[in-house]
């Protein structure tokens, strides 16, 4: 008979790389863009998305509504999910790119957190640290004046939207820890496509409801924002399929690790092309989150490693 061809070894941790790069790059150009609001980047992006996943969902047939015990979950899972795109693309447009894309890397450490306490998991000591070492992280971020004093450098534009952007990024990594908890919930029951499609379809009806609210909704004056807005719905849908093309051949644990490669390319793209170097308030605290969130992704995956070990047994 004919020899299995071997899978490419490390193939799983290169997709996870451009993955990363494929979101940075994403990212400056969400920075780069002028004149358009991040409520309406992120209705372009929901855009892009259905256009995706609705062949996919045809060809597989798993409907447009799922199984009808698991549509609240979904509604959630879409709802959330939105609530942090939109506030990242937010956070990205007021504060320094490699700030917020740093305090984005605590959200393994909050869902750790949400699943102890929505889904009774084991929640230990060092969970505790790590979680302990990613708030330290965005403080060291924020600088609140109360800790740091009233001078604060290092920061775009005013101190205040430097807080604003601070607070919508934590308030997204949450809401992306949230739906991280309602998939695990779910389950396998739902198909990965259904689960995008109620990301997409859900997103894009609040962005367009409060772009009218907000009375923001026009396209771009100039033709490179335009081109900017194409590239960030191309950039974030192929880096959303190398990601999970990574989780289809690699183990979690190292894809989480090499997923932290986004936070260097943040730290070379800000300094490259938005002529902004970081302070060493952010580099000190870009180290208390990536230690925090790889601590986290380590003990997870020696976790799932030591239960496929007994299940073998």
């Amino acid at each position: 008979g004919t020899k299995k061809k071997a899978a490419c070894p490390g193939l799983g941790l290169f997709y996870t790389i451009l993955s990363a790069l494929l979101f940075s790059v994403a990212s400056l150009f969400l920075k780069k863009i002028e004149d358009v609001h991040s409520v309406e980047v992120s209705a372009f992006r929901c855009v892009f998305q259905m256009a995706f996943v609705l062949p996919g969902l045809i060809y597989y047939k798993t409907g447009f509504l799922g199984p009808k015990g698991k549509r609240i979950f979904l509604f959630f899972r879409g709802f959330f999910g939105s609530i942090a795109m939109i506030l990242l693309y937010y956070a990205y447009q007021v504060m320094p790119l490699a700030d917020a894309t740093v305090i984005t890397f605590t959200s393994p450490v909050f869902t750790s957190l949400l699943a102890w306490i929505f889904l009774k998991e084991k929640y230990s000591p060092w969970d505790l640290l790590f979680t302990l070492f990613a708030v330290t992280g965005v403080i060291l971020i924020a600088r609140p004046p109360f800790l740091f004093g009233s001078r604060v450098t290092g920061i775009e534009g005013s101190y205040s939207n430097h807080l604003k952007g601070t607070i919508a990024a934590i308030t997204s990594t949450l809401s992306a820890a949230s739906t991280i908890v309602i998939i695990r919930k779910v389950g396998k029951s739902v198909h990965y496509f259904l689960s995008i499609w109620y990301y997409a379809v859900i997103g894009l009806i609040g962005c367009v409801i409060a772009l009218f609210v907000l009375n923001e909704w026009r396209l771009p004056h100039c033709g490179r924002d335009r081109v900017f807005l194409i590239l960030i719905g191309l950039l974030g849908l192929g880096g959303q399929v190398f990601l999970t093309k990574a989780l289809q051949i690699e183990k979690a644990g190292p894809v989480a690790i090499m997923r932290t490669m986004d936070v260097v390319f943040a730290f070379i793209l800000q300094v490259l092309f938005l002529n902004h170097l970081p302070t060493w308030w952010t580099v000190g605290g870009a180290l208390c989150v990536v230690a925090s969130s790889s601590g986290t992704a380590i003990r997870k995956w020696r976790h799932s490693v030591k239960k496929a070990k007994q299940r073998d047994i």
